[in-house]
């Protein structure tokens, strides 16, 4: 329609969930969603609703972007739950590499807010945080560990993997992170009574 500015919705919640990823939920101003979306405020406020709504709405998709990666990784767990929890970390290390989106977690991000955050949003932060446990909980279960153990290292493996995004931001290399990784996946080898080797890291991309 003549006169009436249009805009891509998804691109716009992209570039809003970039924003928020990058600064946090309490350093990001309206002004600066205006920004980082192309969007003048009003039209914010009509289209994409006000900050908590639109960060809501940004951790929705991230988590649902992000989520279904986890849940490819983990889908080999009952026959190869070494691998899987391996595949697992490599979403995480995956996205910390890509240079299209900033260091770190938006959800663990979003779990150390939490006291600046509305009650419904640091409900749904903690609501990610522990879907997170629960998909590997699921998958460890499934390759074969018993109900106390699959809790203990799922809540492990979670932990881990969120600490690898604080460590991206605080500096961290490749190498430095996969080492931390391969201390949670010997553990598990050795609980499982399977080889280390199992499901090994892919190969570097060569030059």
């Amino acid at each position: 329609m003549a006169g009436k500015k249009q805009f891509d919705t998804d691109t716009a919640l992209d570039a809003a969930m970039i924003q928020f990823w990058r600064a946090g939920y309490a350093d990001t101003s309206v002004d600066d969603l205006s920004r980082a979306t192309g969007l003048n405020r009003s039209s914010i406020y009509s289209s994409l609703g006000d900050k908590d709504t639109l960060f809501m709405r940004c951790l929705e998709r991230y988590a649902t972007r992000y989520g279904g990666r986890y849940d490819a990784a983990l889908s080999c767990a009952a026959d190869r739950p070494l691998a899987a929890v391996r595949a697992f970390f490599e979403v995480t290390l995956e996205r910390i590499a890509d240079p299209g989106v900033p260091d770190g977690c938006l959800v663990a991000q979003s779990a150390m807010a939490v006291p600046v955050l509305s009650s419904a949003l640091a409900a749904r932060t903690r609501e990610a945080v522990g879907f997170q446990r629960s998909r590997l909980r699921t998958a460890l279960k499934a390759g074969g560990l018993h109900d106390g153990t699959a809790e203990a290292f799922a809540l492990h493996i979670a932990a881990v993997n969120q600490s690898l995004a604080v460590m991206s931001r605080a500096g961290a290399g490749a190498e430095q992170l996969r080492a931390i990784v391969d201390v949670t996946l010997d553990a598990l080898a050795q609980t499982l009574g399977v080889s280390s080797s199992e499901g090994n890291w892919p190969a570097p991309d060569e030059g």
